[in-house]
């Protein structure tokens, strides 16, 4: 009976053993002490939640591979926002107090500037997937893009409609209540003014007012504007492709980085967004093998073509990671040592990703990249 006792004793002690073994045995990826906490705010519910989870989904593929490779291990944690600013300040607060060490900011511009104050206040390093406007990075030496600010994407659109003479004259509508919105249509109107571009219609909406987009159509197809540049997200385009389609006015419409993600809106005829072009660093039909790759894993994770949102997301963490090895970055750092050496190795390395490669970053972390023009045909997004 004591032999069986003993015996008995051993096998509980093996199995506790063997418990433990198991904790610690998956490595560095799955023990949080030893990896860099990396969190990010976005619209996870509400009518931008296309964007966020986008975001989140790219990130936690690439997470997942990085932490595959060994070195630097990363845990990534993402809070909803709902695309309001006060509610990502408090999103970010909440990660801050999760302990993140490294932020990927917000997903939308508007709650991305409130949160970039904060990464610049606390020092902690941000590279932003999608939040494009200049406000973000404006005043903030740590607030880095990996999408392109709203400047580059007007004045792309500009050059891109003047080099293949897409049209005669151009109508814009764009939304003067958001800085994504008006500050891409700045842009836009200043490099068109200087092609050459015969702008014949400029109308505006806001928050309140992006229902009915009647009166801007009307005074577009009185003009006779033959293309309809969009400068904003997907949600106002598709009623204003819906209206335009009932009233029987089919000029080109133009979008921007925004308009990614039109194709998956519930409730939406895609029939209506064919032929739309938009300029955007992904094409989810790019035939190279991290494209196939990654194309291939979110479809069979989340049973959708991902999108430029996705693509950017899946390349931060993938930037972040060539940066914390190059530095020797580890997950005993502060966010404030982390941040250094994020600033120094963004200045100056080169990174080939899903969305651009060779992309640099200036010292105001806005990232050079070349754009790639994309038109939607038979409900997917092809290369023009």
């Amino acid at each position: 009976m004591k032999m069986k006792k003993v015996i008995a004793t051993a096998m509980v002690g093996f199995m506790a053993m063997g418990m433990l073994a198991g904790c610690g045995g998956g490595g560095a990826k799955d023990d949080a002490a030893t990896a860099i906490k990396v969190g990010g705010t976005g619209p996870l519910t509400g009518g931008a939640a296309i964007y966020g989870l986008a975001v989140q989904r790219g990130a936690e593929i690439a997470v997942e591979e990085v932490n595959a490779l060994g070195g630097v291990q990363f845990e990534f944690k993402m809070e909803d926002d709902a695309h309001d600013a006060e509610k990502a300040v408090n999103a970010y607060n909440a990660l801050k107090d999760w302990g993140m060490q490294i932020s990927l900011g917000s997903v939308t511009s508007t709650p991305g500037t409130a949160t970039a104050a904060e990464n610049d206040n606390d020092r902690i390093f941000a590279l932003t997937p999608s939040a494009s406007a200049t406000t973000v990075t404006e005043g903030h030496d740590n607030v880095f893009q990996m999408c392109f600010a709203d400047p580059n994407q007007g004045s792309a659109s500009a050059q891109y409609i003047a080099d293949q003479q897409l049209a005669t004259k151009v109508g814009v509508i764009y939304k003067n209540d958001d800085v994504y919105s008006s500050g891409i249509y700045e842009t836009f109107a200043t490099r068109a003014n200087e092609l050459g571009l015969n702008i014949v219609s400029t109308t505006t909406f806001t928050t309140d007012s992006q229902n009915d987009f009647t009166v801007q159509l009307q005074d577009a197809k009185n003009a006779g504007a033959d293309l309809l540049f969009l400068p904003m997200y997907y949600d106002a385009a598709s009623l204003i492709l819906s209206q335009a389609n009932d009233m029987g006015y089919a000029p080109k419409f133009f979008g921007v980085d925004g308009m990614d993600g039109i194709l998956t809106m519930e409730g939406f005829n895609a029939e209506l967004a064919e032929g739309v072009m938009l300029l955007t660093p992904f094409s989810a039909d790019a035939d190279d093998e991290r494209t196939k790759a990654f194309v291939a894993k979110y479809q069979e994770l989340h049973g959708e073509v991902p999108n430029q949102f996705a693509a950017d997301a899946y390349d931060c963490i993938y930037a972040l990671y060539q940066a914390c090895e190059n530095a020797g970055a580890t997950a005993d750092m502060t966010a404030e040592e982390l941040n250094d050496l994020m600033m120094k190795e963004f200045t100056s390395m080169t990174f080939d990703g899903l969305t651009g490669t060779g992309a640099t970053w200036t010292a105001e972390g806005q990232v050079n990249k070349a754009p790639k023009g994309m038109v939607i045909q038979n409900g997917v997004y092809v290369g023009m």
